[in-house]
């Protein structure tokens, strides 16, 4: 059982699956459906809280995928 730092596994589960776990799980919050959660959270260089704060703040989240991605 490894717990290394990195992209190292965790548990089986590299730090990057990790990562991209947690923002599938913070846009689904938000109100994203899971396909579009999915293809923001595999974008890294899309901004999370902006992701969220959009929804937050009314946007449909097709239209905020759209201007995100």
């Amino acid at each position: 059982m490894s717990a290394q730092v990195g992209d190292t596994e965790l548990d089986g589960e590299t730090e990057a699956d990790h990562v991209v776990r947690w923002r599938l799980e913070r846009l689904v919050q938000a109100g994203y459906g899971y396909g579009l959660a999915i293809d923001i959270a595999l974008r890294t260089d899309v901004d999370l809280r902006q992701a969220t704060d959009l929804v937050s703040r009314g946007c449909p989240p097709a239209t905020a995928a759209r201007i995100l991605l």
